[in-house]
């Protein structure tokens, strides 16, 4: 049985950031008959992640650590990726 693409991201993103919260939305339904999409989606995805690996890095250095462990997917099977990526707050 083929893994799902939104299965695949969510475990890379696990295995490369131990998250405090992570959610993986497949966006694909609407982008129906735009640049990229495909029948069946998983083309387009939405990522909200917290982790402790983003603390101190910029908004880019977050997405650039994100791209690398996604890169595979971003060569293939993904078209567009949205991405709000944040440290978890501090602690008082």
């Amino acid at each position: 049985m083929r893994t799902s693409v939104k299965d695949t991201v969510a475990s890379k993103l696990i295995a490369a950031f131990q998250p405090a919260s992570l959610e993986v939305e497949d966006e694909s339904h609407k982008h129906a008959g735009h640049a990229g999409a495909r029948p069946g989606g998983e083309t387009h995805f939405k990522v909200h992640m917290v982790a402790t690996a983003f603390a101190g890095k910029s908004r880019i250095e977050r997405h650039r650590l994100v791209h690398a462990v996604l890169a595979e997917e971003l060569r293939g099977p993904i078209h567009a990726l949205a991405l709000t990526l944040d440290a978890p707050a501090p602690v008082r």
